[in-house]
């Protein structure tokens, strides 16, 4: 299957959900269609996080992801090499978190051989099977692995930090991606309109938190005053009645108060100043800062846990959850690394 093949194949994905989202069905494509509702409430029954707002945030995100020009200009240095097959430990944080790693393999002529979380193992499959259906030679480039992996040429692997080191015990032979935690930050200067705090409120709080992507830490000026920043982000309240979220809030909430420690709430987001990077669900640490100085340390200090940094010259309020395709987890170019094997 030639570049091109492979290229027209995730375009005609774009296209699908283009359609699925606007509701502009082909006639032929109409089980699809049904076929991917009935995906959504069966991946929404088996793990509460996965809401149909949030999947749909995905499938959209795709379309941007899988523009032709955008596919092209990215699929400019790939070169025809030897097949290998990849096998790839997907994580289950967010709705087809691992479609880019899929991606990138498949772009470069390779096989897939998947190790699916039992977290998000629906939709990705079902996107697969879509892709197989536009260009027929995709099957037999992609695997599932069933139990053990086994008879694969490089691993690229998302896990927890300590997920991270089993893995690379296990993988160390094998050319290897191994990523490890990662969050976000924010930094607020304190002339933020309501529409950036607005915006940043799709940073906290789509997927629920959850992803590399999602800001749980911001950095402050001195005596900042977060009665605008609770104002600007009310119409996010909702994410509390999600079952998960909720208990999440009510345990971190009595927790706090328990502990007598100090904390902001608005009865569905509790602010806590701490020095840690990473926040529960439901929890936004801050910081304060003196100056740009202090800024620069904290970033570099943190630089190899920080996915995304969101503010004034910085990602724009409200885009973390909408990377290019040329922007890679962990800052390593998995394209580069495909094609070196």
């Amino acid at each position: 299957m030639i570049l091109k093949q492979r290229i027209n194949g995730f375009v005609q994905i774009a296209a699908f959900i283009h359609r699925h989202l606007n509701k502009q069905y082909i006639a032929s494509e109409t089980p699809l269609h049904q076929g991917l509702d009935q995906l959504i409430e069966t991946a929404g029954i088996y793990n509460h996080w996965f809401n149909r707002q949030n999947i749909e945030l995905s499938l959209k995100n795709l379309t941007i992801l899988l523009e032709k020009e955008a596919l092209d200009d990215f699929s400019e240095e790939i070169k025809e090499c030897p097949e290998k097959t990849i096998a790839l430990v997907c994580a289950g944080n967010i709705p087809l978190v691992c479609f880019h790693d899929v991606l990138c393999c498949l772009l470069c002529g390779h096989k897939v051989l998947l190790k699916m979380s039992s977290d998000d193992n629906v939709l990705l499959p079902f996107m697969l099977k879509l892709l197989v259906h536009y260009e027929k030679d995709f099957e037999s480039k992609i695997l599932f692995a069933e139990g053990k992996l086994a008879n694969f040429d490089a691993i690229i692997a998302t896990g927890s930090n300590n997920t991270a080191n089993h893995l690379h015990y296990y993988f160390s032979k094998y050319p290897n991606i191994i990523r490890k935690s990662r969050t976000s930050i924010a930094i607020l200067n304190g002339d933020e309109s309501s529409e950036d705090l607005k915006a940043l409120g799709h940073d906290l709080f789509d997927y629920f938190g959850l992803g590399c992507r999602n800001v749980s830490k911001l950095l402050v000026p001195e005596n900042y005053n977060f009665n605008h920043f609770f104002e600007s982000i009310v119409d996010f309240g909702e994410v509390v009645n999600n079952k998960k979220y909720g208990n999440n809030y009510d345990y971190n909430r009595a927790i706090y108060l328990l502990e007598s420690e100090k904390f902001l709430d608005n009865n569905f987001l509790i602010v806590k100043e701490s020095q840690a990077l990473f926040s529960p669900v439901s929890v936004l640490f801050y910081e304060t800062y003196g100056g740009q100085t202090e800024i620069q340390k904290f970033i570099k200090q943190h630089e190899n846990e920080i996915q995304c940094i969101v503010g004034k010259n910085h990602i724009p309020f409200g885009y973390s959850q909408c990377p290019v395709i040329t922007e890679f987890a962990d800052n390593i170019n998995t394209l580069h690394f495909l094609l070196n094997l």
